[in-house]
């Protein structure tokens, strides 16, 4: 079977299903179809992410993209027929038979490779959040539909069982029209501390030039300064805890509203410095109602050190305030929703006592997006749902920067209305010799 042929009828068979979890029987699916996939990142999040697609035996990784040889040595083991490249734009153009790739790398190489890949009509696996600005996440998003590929954004909680309840029993009316939340995670993905004045020398297999990618060149700081972690605390390259863990505890949150963009956000403590991301953030978000809402609802964002109010968490009663969770106040009830623990969602009060939880279960987050390629069903986070996510979620990330201003927001211009300069970071300038069509 020819590669072009080969795509269209994947992508022909997935464009059969108008609904997410709407699944067809394997036995009606073609078992002699192979999905040929890449990865961008080898390791980290990119190897979980091979570990949990090639545990479908119909998808089979033939190529990744690493720019540090140090993290390659398990591919080359567990993948030994599989191709390894340093350079995202020559895996692309090499690669002609690939149907599928994910995009596990820094943050601010999101929208570029999965934008290029998009442009090949490749299928996409995102990890979160889907881009590092709120402009790419449009582009994506609309690319992505025009193509009309198989999409999915790494939140894999998405798929268990407590956040898809969280969403039913919003959805189902049980605690009424909900008029706030307060969702927060302990995490401290930020630096305080300004950019240390020096310049290390590049370890040997590393192409610090292709790490950067889109980003401005900068001398390279070693003691793991930027690479292979802590990237995610600089403000050019992550998205600090709220870009990261923001995409999973707001999730079922945003699904649950059924709400689009906010028309304000406030920001209440004190923004990154010029390098980094702050660590403890306090970010209000007003949202214009929905049918499962009060006329408006107020959404309030914590990370680091913060927490809601002891007024707010007086109303989880006994209950432990968990680590990372949600607190939905609604106009008859109070959904209380931990994150770090394995529980749950639990009802608050007396007249929730004999309430029988529905049957809501699990998918796996990986194997449902392996299928959609296939043909078989959709995907429940394609980059139609994940995009105005994560654009939402940039939003807060945004406001930081603008302490104790009000945002106004116009969600169809993708402009803030009453501050000029906050415009500066819905969209960044890529570097010469990494520009992308589309973005």
């Amino acid at each position: 079977m020819s590669p072009i042929t080969r795509r269209a009828a994947l992508k022909t068979a997935a464009a059969t299903f108008a609904a997410p979890f709407v699944w067809r029987a394997h036995a009606h699916a073609a078992p002699s179809e192979t999905v040929l996939h890449a990865s961008f990142g080898a390791d980290g999040m990119a190897g979980a992410d091979i570990n949990s697609l090639t545990a479908s035996k119909h998808l089979k990784l033939v190529a990744v993209c690493e720019v540090d040889d140090a993290r390659v040595g398990n591919i080359k083991k567990r993948f030994p027929d599989c191709v390894i490249y340093k350079d995202y734009r020559k895996l692309l153009d090499a690669e002609k038979k690939l149907d599928s790739v994910n995009v596990s790398t820094p943050d601010h190489m999101h929208a570029p490779i999965g934008m290029m890949a998009v442009n090949r009509g490749l299928n996409v696996y995102g990890q979160k959040p889907l881009t590092q600005t709120i402009y790419e996440a449009r582009k994506l998003t609309e690319a992505a539909a025009a193509k009309k590929i198989v999409t999915q954004m790494g939140i894999q909680i998405h798929s268990a069982r407590k956040h898809k309840l969280v969403v039913k029993l919003v959805q189902d009316g049980v605690i009424g029209k909900v008029k706030e939340v307060h969702s927060w995670s302990g995490k401290s993905w930020g630096d305080t501390a300004p950019k240390p004045d020096k310049t290390d020398p590049v370890p040997a297999g590393l192409d610090w030039n292709l790490w950067l990618g889109v980003a401005a060149d900068r001398p390279f700081i070693g003691g793991g300064y930027y690479h292979p972690g802590n990237w995610r605390k600089r403000l050019d390259f992550g998205t600090g805890t709220f870009g990261d863990m923001g995409c999973h505890i707001l999730d079922p949150v945003f699904n649950a509203l059924g709400v689009g963009n906010p028309s304000s956000i406030t920001s209440e403590l004190p923004g990154p410095n010029d390098y980094n991301w702050t660590l403890d953030v306090q970010v209000k978000y007003v949202f214009p109602g929905s049918k499962f809402t009060t006329d408006t609802v107020a959404l309030t964002w914590y990370n680091g050190k913060v927490r809601p109010p002891k007024e707010v968490v007086e109303k989880i009663g006994a209950h432990k305030l968990d680590g990372q969770g949600s607190i939905l106040i609604g106009t008859e009830g109070v959904l209380y929703s931990p994150y770090d623990s394995g529980g749950q969602p639990i009802l608050i009060g007396e007249k929730f006592k004999d309430f029988k939880l529905p049957d809501v279960k699990s998918d796996d987050h990986y194997i449902q997006y392996v299928e959609a390629v296939r043909g078989n069903g959709q995907t429940s986070a394609p980059f139609s749902y994940s995009g105005p996510l994560t654009e939402m979620v940039l939003l807060g990330c945004l406001a930081t920067r603008f302490p104790k201003t009000d945002l106004k927001w116009d969600t169809k211009a993708l402009k803030v209305t009453n501050n000029e300069k906050a415009n500066a970071f819905v969209k960044r300038e890529y570097r010469k010799g990494f520009e992308v069509e589309g973005l």
